[in-house]
């Protein structure tokens, strides 16, 4: 009985011993397989690309197309050109203007007229208001119209549609030759390009020594508008 016992006491040592062998081989196969820490390694690295970690540099690349310094940032609403015009009708221009004059005298006036007409034709309204500049150029110097009336509100000039000023002048009934008239200048308001025109009205102004009536102008819009 003593000697079953001894035996079976060594068989339990012998065991022991051999499972600890065991687990001391593998624990130093796994310390020295390199593969094995290249696929530790390999695991956290894609464990970080699909985690918090990763949405947070793929929100970082986001912001950096919107942040403050502008860079990717679409411009605002209303902002260009549009908006610094306010959508305001451009003013009326000289070189979209065409501009006639006719004689608008009619029998019994004191004084001689002329009526000139500005014509929208640059393809757009317009906005025109005030006066016109007008000179008379004669065979003695320019004459330069004297502004009479008040000029009303600003007005919108259709494109292809007219508006009229007049322009009264004395008459010539001295019987002499006076002083001629050669040529007409006009400027439209708020304009510094001028066009020169036949003149249509009477031939000559009277000479004077400063006392008798002298050229004028109206506001435009004083001799009506054309349709």
């Amino acid at each position: 009985m003593r000697a079953h016992r001894i035996t079976f006491a060594a068989l339990v040592v012998a065991a022991g011993l051999s499972l600890t062998a065991c687990q001391n081989g593998d624990d130093g196969a796994a310390a020295s397989d390199p593969s094995s820490a290249s696929s530790a390694s390999a695991a956290s690295s894609s464990g970080g690309g699909s985690g918090s970690g990763g949405s947070d540099q793929d929100s970082g690349k986001e912001s950096a197309g919107t942040g403050s310094d502008g860079k990717g940032t679409a411009a605002p609403a209303g902002s260009g050109s549009g908006s610094d015009s306010g959508g305001k009708t451009a003013k009326c221009t000289t070189d979209g203007l065409e501009i006639t004059a006719q004689d608008g005298f009619i029998d019994g006036d004191p004084d001689g007229s002329v009526v000139v007409a500005l014509t929208n034709g640059s393809g757009a309204d317009c906005v025109i208001s005030g006066f016109a500049g007008v000179d008379l150029k004669t065979d003695s110097g320019d004459i330069s119209a004297t502004r009479k009336g008040e000029p009303g509100d600003p007005y919108i000039l259709k494109n292809g549609k007219e508006i009229d000023f007049y322009v009264s002048y004395p008459l010539n009934e001295s019987g002499g030759s006076g002083v001629r008239i050669t040529g007409l200048v006009v400027t439209p308001p708020n304009e510094t390009k001028s066009v020169t025109l036949a003149w249509p009205g009477n031939s000559s102004l009277p000479v004077t020594d400063g006392s008798g009536s002298s050229v004028l102008v109206g506001p435009i819009g004083s001799a009506g508008q054309g349709g």
